[in-house]
């Protein structure tokens, strides 16, 4: 048996096979190794994946979440914005508004006839125009608020009716 044995082992042949066989063993081990490493990769990949998909799931949910009370919170502010807007429309008309500010226009009017008075006339007419245009500039801005505080004082005296008054 072991002439056997020496007889094949004397042939070039089989120190190819046997060299093959070993080469075919060492790359058969490297592909292993690298299949083995190559599997864990994926799997660190693959958790990694998961991790970055549950938090850009949680940002998306708080973005959302985010959007959803801007937009109640703006719908709301344009709700209170139309609502205001109609509660003003709504004062504006309401009985006595319209002769409150006529009684405006006239007692400024009035006013700035005392102050003009060298023909009634063309004075009154100047005073009244004066006048509108003067309420119309005070239904907006601060103006608007100052006349609300302080109303016209009707038959106030003014220092030229107090001086005419008692000569």
């Amino acid at each position: 048996m072991q002439e056997f044995l020496l007889s094949i082992l004397s042939h070039s042949f089989t120190w190819g096979l046997i060299a093959g066989l070993v080469l075919c063993l060492v790359v058969w081990r490297t592909g292993a190794i690298q299949r083995r490493e190559q599997k864990r990769e994926i799997k660190r990949l693959n958790t990694e994946l998961t991790d970055l998909n549950k938090h850009l799931g949680q940002q998306l949910k708080i973005t959302a979440s985010g959007n959803e009370t801007l937009n109640a919170e703006l719908a709301s502010l344009r709700e209170k914005n139309e609502n205001l807007r109609v509660s003003i429309a709504t004062l504006q008309q309401k009985p006595g508004k319209a002769e409150a500010r006529l009684l405006q226009v006239y007692d400024r009017a009035v006013h700035l006839l005392l102050e003009r008075a060298p023909g009634f006339a063309p004075a009154w007419e100047s005073a009244i125009r004066d006048a509108e245009a003067h309420v119309a500039d005070s239904e907006s801005g601060l103006t608007k608020l100052v006349r609300r505080v302080t109303r016209p004082a009707l038959g106030a005296p003014t220092a030229r009716t107090t001086s005419s008054d008692e000569a």
